[in-house]
């Protein structure tokens, strides 16, 4: 693993951040220090302004007011310290696109040309993030003709190759089954105790990763909240930011939400 001088206390700064669309705000005064090796779930109702958020740290959107600084640069395309792994979608069948090269693309497919010593070192960083994720046995076969899950994993070890100090996710686990959320979730932790990553974790389901969640932004309507599990996922915040009766109910080591309106809320409820 390359060793890296922090540049900044943060992994992640947002101060007194706003992004509006005409008259619409997504949210207004957001601030938000994510720490090294710290994972944060970004949760809220479709429209809320998630990916939104993604796209600002990602340099594809410019904050309508406040400053935005990820790995201790403005965000911008190309940055190396920031890997991304998008939502899970299905490859063409007909894509000839190796594993192994899908991997390699998070290592050098924003640039054109190595040099010939650049070559074996890539080729081992290939090979060591194929192993990391356990796609060893499928590393040669064409994209296009894996799972769902597995296509994931190639996806993780593409964000991961390139030893990144911020990891923004944008629903990883959608479409997959409980098994494969459970593995990529816990790939994306091992990184990130293992290399001090930080992870900005957008999801619409906090089960899956509540194990390894350290604080949460809860996004709704232009409000947001930001604190642990415990402060955040309560009845009377999540009422608060909704302006209407929810509740929290846990179960087993899980969090079910329930409201008035299930565009709101995971599960709808029907009060008298």
């Amino acid at each position: 693993m390359t060793e890296r001088t922090p540049t900044t206390t943060a992994a992640v700064e947002v101060r007194n951040a706003a992004l509006r669309f005409g008259e619409r705000t997504l949210w207004s005064g957001l601030d938000l220090d994510i720490a090294p090796g710290e994972f944060l779930a970004v949760l809220g109702p479709n429209g809320s302004g998630k990916t939104s958020l993604l796209r600002v740290l990602l340099g594809l959107q410019d904050v309508s007011d406040g400053t935005v600084t990820v790995a201790g640069r403005p965000p911008g395309r190309g940055n190396e310290r920031v890997g991304y792994i998008p939502q899970q979608r299905a490859m063409d069948d007909g894509l000839t696109l190796r594993g192994r090269d899908l991997v390699g693309l998070g290592l050098d497919g924003h640039r054109w040309g190595l040099g010939l010593r650049g070559l074996r070192r890539r080729h081992e960083r290939i090979e060591n993030a194929i192993d990391a994720v356990g796609a060893r046995r499928y590393a040669d076969s064409p994209v296009g003709r894996l799972s769902g899950g597995e296509q994931q994993r190639l996806r993780v070890a593409q964000a991961l190759i390139g030893e990144p100090d911020v990891l923004l996710c944008d629903e990883p686990l959608a479409s997959l089954d409980l098994t494969h959320q459970r593995i990529v979730a816990g790939l994306i932790d091992q990184r990130r105790r293992e290399a001090d990553t930080a992870v900005l974790f957008v999801t619409h389901e906090i089960n899956p990763i509540l194990p390894y969640v350290d604080r949460v932004l809860y996004l709704v309507d232009g409000q947001f909240r930001v604190g642990t599990p415990d402060e955040v996922m309560t009845s009377q915040t999540l009422s608060e930011l909704y302006r209407s009766r929810v509740e929290v109910i846990r179960i087993g080591g899980q969090i079910h939400i329930a409201g008035a309106q299930s565009a709101l809320c995971e599960d709808e409820v029907h009060h008298p």
